[in-house]
């Protein structure tokens, strides 16, 4: 009996998120940030606490410390509806964490693994995964034991009749060494950006990444910042434009958003166009607010923000 909607595998960290800062960080020198969040942190931590609040139920799997930051981020989690059962605690490592530098539209990110480092797939057991209809995995790059055998836990959730989804995110080691060939026929919706795209391709523009894997894999959605989002369903190339809120607070967390947004309507098999819409919309509401999750209390609060900054009838 399959009674959760959406299975999150992934990372967990706190952001430490410096704002207004007073110039760039340089070696022997000091500068000042006059704007200090402590908050929830991660990709994948953010698409299951933003999916919850679309009205999904969402159960999260990943590893964290025994520490402050692990209780600030199950209760953060628990708050917006997620399932945290399954976060697996350890004492021999810390909660990971990252120091988030805003510069207007980009940031500069600083990450401690920590516990994250550690999660394997044989911790995903087949009891586990027979509970849910979907599987999303995030930021696989920052974990690489789960990375080794990324390809089994799809194909093993394919197997068992998920649908599944996956955003890589970047790679800091910039090797970007995902084997795409067997990796993407076991997913249903691949969402890299668009520098992400190209640099797993090896390719340098979209059109050339597509070839690439045309062949083998299913739908790709590439996100590209203030210019919207491509969808490629295997055959055709659509791209939809985003919409740009004129007061943006910062965009922490506005792709996972993105991710949320569509991967909601795709949970009710709706037309993958649509999906792409109410992405670029949830990615906008997530920039009304410092952080990720912030501008997603409920689907009252959500609809009411689209209709007003964005004149956009979400019906979620």
């Amino acid at each position: 009996m399959k009674n959760l909607d959406v299975l999150v595998v992934g990372e967990l960290n706190v952001d430490l998120i410096l704002d207004d800062i007073q110039g760039f960080p340089e070696i022997g020198k000091e500068i000042i940030a006059n704007k200090f969040t402590v908050t929830l942190g991660s990709s994948s931590a953010i698409f299951a606490s933003n999916l919850s609040s679309l009205g999904n139920k969402v159960t999260f799997l990943g590893k964290v410390g025994n520490d402050s930051f692990s209780q600030l981020i199950i209760s953060s989690l628990a708050s917006k509806g997620v399932n945290t059962e399954l976060i697996l605690r350890s004492d021999e490592y810390n909660t990971g964490a990252t120091i988030v530098m805003n510069y207007d539209m980009d940031r500069a990110n600083v990450t401690f693994p920590g516990a994250m480092e550690y999660l394997e797939v044989p911790e995903v057991t087949d009891d586990i995964l027979a509970m849910a209809k979907h599987l999303h995995v995030s930021s696989i790059f920052l974990q690489p034991l789960l990375k080794k055998d990324i390809v089994t836990l799809f194909s093993r959730a394919k197997s068992m009749g998920l649908t599944t989804s996956m955003d890589p995110q970047w790679d800091p080691e910039e090797k970007w060494d995902l084997d795409l060939m067997n990796l993407l026929p076991n997913i249903d919706v691949f969402m890299p950006n668009i520098k992400e795209f190209n640099l797993l391709t090896g390719e340098n523009d979209l059109h050339h990444s597509l070839e690439k894997v045309r062949s083998f894999a299913n739908n790709i959605i590439i996100k590209d910042g203030e210019n919207g989002a491509h969808l490629w369903d295997g055959t055709e190339l659509y791209t939809k434009p985003a919409y740009l809120n004129p007061k943006v607070s910062d965009c922490i967390g506005a792709g996972d958003s993105f991710n949320a947004g569509f991967i909601h309507p795709y949970l009710q098999a709706k037309d993958l166009k649509h999906c792409v819409e109410t992405g670029n919309i949830i990615g906008a509401i997530s920039t009304t607010q410092p952080g990720g999750t912030q501008a997603f209390k409920d689907k009252t609060t959500i609809e009411a923000i689209a209709k007003e900054l964005f004149s956009f009838e979400l019906k979620l």
